[in-house]
């Protein structure tokens, strides 16, 4: 699959299955977080990114992430990085506390109440992404799909550049 071409026309090369299946991999993904993203904003009052940024912080535990490896997940500056934080902070969504080992690192956990809101709209995320996404798909379709997006995903990952 590694096949370059020359097009011949703009048609062609819009219509070429490779641009077409990333572009409806892109336009899913836009979609699905516009639909997903709204309703966290209306049920919870908090956006995506928020959401992003606690899932992040749950999966870290009360050791807590630093503030640049957020950056580095949601694919930030450092700058993206430490505003998100912030409104997390002014929200009571998240506790910083210096790193004991590196004081110049910052780590970021969740509060209680983070955790309650990231417990509660975690569910309906979940409701959210088997009704847009999951039923679509035959239990050995969502299987595939999974495993096909994590591989796609994780060689995404290696290819980024470190956030500044």
């Amino acid at each position: 699959m590694n096949s370059t071409r020359d097009f011949s026309s703009g048609q062609e090369a819009a219509n070429d299955h490779r641009v077409l299946v990333f572009g409806r991999l892109l336009g899913a993904a836009n979609r699905l977080e516009f639909l997903l993203g709204r309703d966290l904003e209306q049920e919870f009052g908090i956006s995506h990114s928020l959401f992003e940024l606690l899932l992040l912080a749950g999966r870290a535990g009360d050791a807590g992430i630093p503030v640049r490896d957020i950056a580095q997940a949601r694919v930030l500056t450092s700058g993206g990085a430490t505003r998100l934080v912030q409104r997390a902070s002014v929200l009571g969504l998240i506790e910083r506390k210096n790193s004991v080992s590196d004081a110049r690192v910052q780590l970021i956990r969740l509060s209680a109440h983070g955790e309650d809101l990231l417990l509660k709209a975690s569910s309906r995320h979940v409701e959210n992404i088997e009704r847009y996404l999951l039923d679509l798909l035959s239990p050995t379709e969502a299987e595939v799909f999974s495993e096909a997006i994590k591989r796609i995903s994780k060689n995404a990952a290696q290819e980024l550049p470190v956030m500044p």
